[in-house]
């Protein structure tokens, strides 16, 4: 070969395996996890009746689709706090408030369902969801140094006030309409509250008079009945933004 052509080829093959070299794409995060629907749900007799029927697989899986829904939005944005921690000695009433930070909306591209199946009487949905850049942020927030983990018990009753069999209302009849994800989103939000009155209660060496900031849930919870009440097992992810000691007021 003339020795004119060798510096020629060797650029061009540079090029080329410059041109086809495989490109690192960064890997989309995706949050994940199951959710479980009873298909039998026999919750309490009510003049001979089961309350509530047994539902079909098409309900279940709308169920799973909307909790699912409910556990991302409180794993990406989560709640605000303030917590007015109280004083009986000082005559000081304790108050806990949750403001939703931020939701998902049902049919959202980003989510998807998998693995659907039905045994022991449950219905089982795996669900993804795949964060934008924003969301993955945020999401990155949530894995800082600062951050608490606080795991907690929540309930709440298995009808609306003023509903269901135990209020004499659809006792006997085939269907009673219940706020299923309202009465979920209730539990859960009773665990974040459970567990943020236990730390402040229960570990602060001087009892704060306030604190205030957020909380998001770190996966999917279980449900699940306890003593005729819902009651939800949950794990938070915790940051205190501010602290205010009684020596303020």
């Amino acid at each position: 070969m003339p020795q004119g052509k060798k510096p020629v080829l060797f650029i061009l093959f540079v090029f080329l395996t410059l041109l086809f070299r495989p490109v690192s794409v960064p890997t989309q995060e995706v949050l994940r996890g199951e959710v479980l629907i009873d298909l039998e749900p026999i919750y309490a007799i009510a003049g001979g009746t089961p309350y509530p029927r047994p539902i079909d697989a098409n309900t279940a899986r709308m169920r799973a689709l909307e909790e699912a829904v409910l556990f991302f939005s409180a794993m990406i944005y989560g709640w605000s706090f303030h917590y007015e921690i109280g004083e009986k000695a000082r005559g000081l009433t304790e108050n806990l408030e949750l403001e939703d930070l931020g939701t998902i909306k049902f049919g959202d591209p980003a989510f998807s369902a998998t693995d659907l199946f039905s045994r022991d009487g449950k219905f089982s949905m795996w669900a993804d969801y795949r964060l934008s850049d924003t969301q993955r942020r945020r999401a990155g927030t949530w894995r800082s140094g600062s951050v608490r983990n606080l795991q907690a018990l929540g309930y709440s009753p298995l009808f609306e006030s003023g509903k269901g069999p135990e209020a004499g209302e659809g006792a006997g009849t085939a269907e009673v309409t219940v706020d299923w994800i309202g009465i979920k989103r209730a539990t859960l939000e009773d665990a974040a509250k459970s567990g943020l009155k236990a730390l402040f209660r229960g570990t602060e060496r001087n009892r704060p008079r306030e604190a205030r900031g957020y909380i998001a849930l770190a996966e999917f919870p279980r449900f699940f009945i306890s003593h005729g009440q819902w009651a939800v097992s949950a794990r938070f992810r915790l940051e205190v933004r501010e602290i205010i000691p009684f020596a303020v007021y």
